[in-house]
């Protein structure tokens, strides 16, 4: 007997009127909340000025939202937002890829390293920790959305999306949100285990490597997210996910200054 979960939970937390909030948004509020704490900590500890750290948030607020909203119009639609470039500013319905997140944040914490004359490995070192982390809450809340889901699955803890259809299907927004969650733990770790001293360079490689090589492994279950990926043997994820990974090894085996 299969006891697969049927998941019916509303996006919605609650409504009045014409305003409501959304799981989505909590945990996207939540993905900044606490990686704040977590970086400012650190970064406090290591004598960086409080002064900078909430500039820092509000670039990497801005960085996030326009690299991953670029980022899926780039790569994922862009005849349609050709057709209709006003529609690239409504975010709110949808449409936000993770890639395009990571080289926004990357250039943005370049570009603010190079203004506040401080070590860019000494940031991005640190902010990749949190970004894991901001992974696991982004994953929960496509969850809650019924979004991003995998391929059909007899295993018996596929999901029922009611909102989709009636077919068991893998929880793939589960398997990425607990596989990051295990990757912040990871280079929580190593951060620690170096004393708050890491080679430069290296965690934010560890990161590549494993965000996304598990992003390339997870695709295989997840149903295609746009069209012209039906007939892909590697989706747009894998493949823009391959040259992010031979990245992060490159910053784990070069040479330490």
């Amino acid at each position: 007997m299969n006891l697969f979960i049927t998941w019916n939970v509303n996006p919605e937390i609650f409504s009045i009127g014409g305003f409501s909030i959304r799981w989505y948004s909590l945990m996207f509020v939540f993905s900044f909340y606490f990686g704040y704490l977590i970086v400012s900590r650190m970064l406090k500890k290591e004598g960086v000025a409080e002064k900078m750290f909430d500039k820092l948030l509000t670039w990497m607020v801005i960085a996030t939202i326009v690299g991953a909203r670029l980022g899926h119009v780039l790569f994922y639609q862009p005849d349609y937002y050709l057709k209709h470039p006003l529609e690239i500013l409504l975010i709110w319905e949808g449409g936000l890829a993770s890639h395009g997140a990571a080289i926004g944040i990357t250039i943005a914490l370049w570009w603010f390293a190079r203004k506040e004359k401080i070590d860019f490995w000494l940031l991005a070192d640190r902010i990749v920790i949190a970004v894991a982390l901001a992974g696991f809450f982004i994953r929960m809340g496509n969850l809650f959305n019924s979004e991003v889901f995998g391929r059909p699955t007899t295993l018996p803890w596929g999901f029922i999306f009611t909102s989709v259809d009636s077919i068991p299907r893998h929880p793939s927004q589960l398997y990425e949100a607990l596989a990051y969650l295990l990757i912040f733990f990871f280079l929580f770790w190593y951060y620690h285990k170096k004393q708050r001293k890491p080679e430069r360079g290296v965690l934010f490689g560890w990161f590549l490597i494993l965000i996304f090589g598990v992003r390339i492994i997870i695709e295989f279950l997840k149903e295609p997210q746009v069209d012209f990926e039906q007939t892909m043997i590697f989706n747009m994820g894998q493949i823009l996910s391959i040259p992010l990974v031979i990245a992060g090894m490159y910053f784990v085996l070069r040479k330490k200054e």
